[in-house]
C-alpha cells in the first residue's frame, strides 16, 4: 500500500536529501493560463464573469454574488448546537494564541536626540479565500480572520465558492463561522477569478481591492496567487496537506497509522510519511494502514494517498538521521512520538507546527490547539511560516534626530556619500548647517 524508502548505512547530504524526498507532482505553472484567462474575465466583465464562472465550474449560478447581513444571520441561528459550540471554542484559543505574537514597538537610542523607532502596521484590508472542494473548511474561517482581527485589520472580505447543494449559496457552516467573528461582507465566488476580484476590485459589487489575500486551494487558485502576487500580497500558495510522523520503538503503530490516515482523508495528492529507526515499527504501522485504510470513510482516497509517491515510510539508522530527513522535507505538520520527544525537538529547524508526543496528534492543531493550520506546504517551510498575526503586520521603521546629533555624524555620512560618488546625499545632509 505505501512505499518504503531505506537510507540506512547512508550518510546523505542535505542536498541530496532534498533529491530523496517523497513528494506529489503538482505543477502550479500548468494552471497559469487558464487562472490568468478568468482573472482577465472578472477585470473586464466584472460579476457578470464571476456569475459564468460559478455556473460553468462550480455547477450552479447563485442568486448574488454579494450576500446579504440577513443571509449571515441566520446562518449564525441554524448552526448545530455543538459545531457552535467548537467553533467559539476555537475562536476563543486562536484568539488567545494569536495574540502572544504581537510584537512590541520599540525605540533604540543610539545617541543623544537619535533615534530609530521600530513599529508594526497592520494592513488596512484582507480577502480571505475558503475553499469548497472535497470537504468544508469553517475552521479555515477561524484560523484566517481571527490573527487578522487580533493584529488590527480593519476590513476584512470572504469568498467562498458557491453550492450546488444549496442553491448557489455558500455552505451554510462556513456562512455561520464568518457570522460568529462578525464578519459580513461576504461573495460566493470561488477559484481563480475569486483570487482576481480581491486583487482589482469590482465596483458593481462594491468590491474594493484588498492588501493581502490568504486561504488555502487549489492548483487554480494557487496560480491564480502567483499571478496577483504584487498587486496584493498572498500567504503562501499552498499544496496538498502533507503529514510527517517521527516515532520510534516506544510509538504505538496504531495511533502513528490513525494518524497518517486522518491526513491521507484530505485529498488524493495529500503526503503521509513516517520516518523511524525500528524496523518493526514501520512493519506494525503498514500492518495497521492496511487494516484501517479500507475502512475509513473516505477509504478510496485515503487508500490512493498512501499508494502515491508523494506518502512513504522510511527507514533510517536513528533520530538524528530522522531528524535530518525531516528538515530537508519540510513537513506542514510534523509528530514526534518518541521515547523523548523534548530532546529531538532540538534537531528540528524546519517544520510548520510541530506535535509533541502521542497526545497532541495533528487533529488537535486543526480544530482546537490554539495553533494556526495555515501552514506552509511542499517544503516551504524550510523558508516561510504559518499564517499568524505577524502575517497581517508590517514592520515600519520610523527615525528621528535632532539638529545636534544630525551633525554629530555629518561628516561620515558625507564621506560615506562620496565614496559611492552620490554627492548629492551628502549635500542634503550638510545643506542644514551651512549658513544662508
Amino acid at each position: 500500500m505505501i512505499q518504503t524508502i531505506d537510507l540506512r548505512g547512508m550518510k546523505p547530504s542535505r542536498s541530496e536529501l532534498l533529491g530523496l524526498v517523497p513528494r506529489a507532482q503538482t505543477d502550479v505553472s500548468a494552471a497559469t493560463k487558464i487562472a490568468g484567462d478568468l482573472i482577465a474575465e472578472v477585470r473586464s466583465r466584472g460579476e457578470q464573469a464571476l456569475l459564468d464562472q460559478s455556473e460553468r465550474l462550480d455547477g450552479v449560478r447563485p442568486p448574488h454574488v454579494r450576500l446579504d447581513v440577513a443571509s449571515v444571520s441566520a446562518a449564525v441561528r441554524m448552526l448545530d448546537p455543538l459545531v457552535r459550540d467548537a467553533l467559539e471554542e476555537a475562536i476563543v484559543r486562536v484568539r488567545e494564541a494569536s495574540k502572544a505574537q504581537m510584537p512590541q514597538s520599540k525605540v533604540t537610542t543610539l545617541a543623544p536626540g537619535a533615534e530609530v523607532i521600530q513599529r508594526w502596521m497592520p494592513v488596512s484590508r484582507v480577502g480571505f479565500y475558503v475553499p469548497g472542494g472535497k470537504a468544508v473548511y469553517p475552521s479555515s474561517v477561524v484560523m484566517n480572520v481571527v490573527p487578522a482581527q487580533v493584529a488590527g485589520v480593519s476590513s476584512v472580505a470572504l469568498a467562498s465558492p458557491a453550492q450546488k447543494a444549496f442553491d448557489g449559496m455558500i455552505h451554510p457552516v462556513i456562512l455561520g463561522a464568518a457570522g460568529l467573528l462578525g464578519v459580513d461582507e461576504i461573495y460566493a465566488m470561488g477559484g481563480a477569478g475569486a483570487i482576481g476580484a480581491f486583487a482589482y476590485g469590482v465596483p458593481e459589487l462594491s468590491l474594493d481591492p484588498v492588501q493581502l489575500i490568504t486561504g488555502p486551494g487549489n492548483v487554480y487558485v494557487a496560480a491564480a496567487k502567483r499571478l496577483v502576487r504584487g498587486t496584493a500580497g498572498i500567504d503562501a500558495e499552498a499544496g496538498p496537506t502533507e503529514i510527517l510522523v517521527i516515532a520510534d520503538e516506544s510509538a504505538e503503530a496504531r495511533l502513528v497509522a490513525v494518524d497518517l490516515i486522518s491526513q491521507a482523508e484530505h485529498d488524493e495528492l495529500a503526503a503521509a510519511v513516517l520516518v523511524t529507526d525500528s524496523p518493526e515499527l514501520a512493519e506494525n504501522v503498514r500492518a495497521q494502514l492496511e487494516r484501517l485504510a479500507p475502512n475509513a470513510r473516505h477509504g478510496a482516497r485515503v487508500e490512493e494517498a498512501l499508494r502515491g509517491r508523494q506518502s512513504a515510510i522510511v527507514l533510517v539508522d536513528d533520530m538524528e538521521g530522522a531528524a535530518a530527513f525531516s528538515n530537508s522535507y519540510g513537513p506542514e505538520h510534523l509528530e514526534i512520538q518518541t521515547a523523548s520527544p523534548g530532546a529531538l525537538l532540538d534537531l528540528i529547524d524546519s517544520a510548520g507546527a510541530i506535535f509533541l508526543g502521542e497526545d497532541s496528534p495533528v487533529s488537535l492543531g486543526d480544530y482546537l490547539a490554539g495553533s494556526n493550520h495555515v501552514l506552509p506546504t511542499g517544503g516551504q517551510a524550510r523558508f516561510a511560516s504559518g499564517l499568524g498575526a505577524y502575517t497581517f503586520l508590517r514592520p515600519q521603521q520610523v527615525i528621528r534626530y535632532d539638529h545636534a546629533a544630525l551633525q554629530q555624524i555629518e561628516p561620515r555620512l558625507v564621506a560615506l556619500a562620496n565614496a559611492e560618488d552620490l554627492p548629492a546625499h551628502g549635500a542634503a545632509v550638510s545643506a542644514r548647517f551651512a549658513e544662508g
